[in-house]
């Protein structure tokens, strides 16, 4: 992929990810990695997110955004930076990961309220941004199919703002491996993983990157597939 900016999700350490990406980026990990905040994380694996960034390319870490406001959760902290925040153009960015388990029609439980709950403040967050008239884009895992006609929430997500999902018509074709069947794959139905920006920024269509299907058998590889795109 080569990407110049790579959100991500799920991440235990730097050591892992630089497995994956190599060692010519500089990583910003979610404020939950910091000692102040040895409650907030798991004693033996956490799912960090994160931003990394090729060097080179000038940027300023800013405090994450915390979108669950249970006081006892360890999850559900967005990590935020600017890029190139000295530029005409700065762009604020927030690699995401919301609540699992309410990805299409919204049902009066406990998953889908978390999950509004976090909508809503994402929402705050996107009209802080268009009121400053500054540049963004939330990337990541929303466990959600923000795509369908009408959904709920991405209404809740664009309550009074403008904001344009970039992945509107990206295709869902990510391939993993079965669970019930280890020795076949299935795709799933919608894409869950989206792209949002401000209607400042131009991006190429974004796409999936999938993995071959001898790999996704061969390796227990990750269940979501990258979603790249082109800035403008």
């Amino acid at each position: 992929m080569q990407s110049d900016v790579l959100a991500f999700q799920e991440v235990n350490d730097e050591a892992a990810l630089q497995k994956v990406i190599g060692k010519g980026y500089d990583i910003v990990f979610s404020d939950r990695t910091q000692e102040r905040h040895t409650e907030k994380r798991f004693h033996d694996i956490n799912q960090f997110t994160g931003v990394a960034i090729k060097h080179g390319i000038s940027w300023q870490n800013m405090p994450d955004v915390l979108l669950d406001q249970r006081s006892n959760s360890k999850l559900r902290f967005a990590t935020y930076v600017v890029i190139q925040p000295n530029s005409e153009r700065p762009i604020h960015l927030l690699s995401v990961h919301l609540k699992a388990r309410c990805s299409g029609a919204y049902k009066n439980n406990r998953d889908c309220r978390i999950l509004k709950q976090q909508g809503e403040r994402l929402n705050q967050w996107i009209n802080e941004k268009e009121v400053a008239n500054q540049a963004y884009v939330i990337l990541g895992d929303f466990n959600h199919n923000l795509s369908y006609p009408n959904d709920w929430l991405w209404n809740t997500l664009t309550q009074s703002n403008r904001a344009q999902l970039a992945t509107q018509r990206t295709r869902a074709e990510c391939k993993v491996r079965s669970r019930k069947q280890p020795n076949k794959t299935h795709s799933f139905r919608s894409l869950i993983d989206h792209i949002i920006v401000s209607d400042q920024i131009k991006l190429s269509a974004p796409k999936q990157d999938v993995y071959p299907s001898q790999q996704v058998l061969k390796h227990q590889l990750s269940d979501h597939c990258p979603i790249t795109a082109q800035l403008y």
